[in-house]
């Protein structure tokens, strides 16, 4: 299978208009992404990331590796990458944004 790099396509093979619509739905959707792939995202190791959790090393390695964690622990994780945690439930087309947890 042939690669094309994203700006050798949209220069070549699609309009502006598509580019931009193109953009536009990349920046809307949310990223799937592990733990890791998240600290590694936002630049911070395992070490760095741990001293601002208040954890060591170890217990955020195994707090990435599991498949099951606390909701207070995944809290913690995502405030010492610098970011907010939020809870989202779908039910059919109504999303709703669970609060006070």
């Amino acid at each position: 299978m042939t690669r094309h790099r994203w700006n050798d396509v949209a220069r070549t093979k699609l309009s502006a208009e598509q580019v931009e619509a193109n953009e536009r739905w990349a920046k809307a959707e949310v990223l799937e992404l592990s733990l890791k792939a998240v600290r590694q995202l936002v630049g911070k190791t395992q070490v760095a990331a741990a001293k601002a959790a208040g954890m060591t090393q170890s217990e955020l390695s195994k707090a990435e590796r599991r498949e099951d964690r606390l909701l207070s622990t995944l809290r913690r994780y995502i405030e010492a990458l610098g970011g907010e945690l939020e809870v989202i439930a779908k039910f059919g087309d109504r999303t709703v944004k669970l609060r006070g947890l």
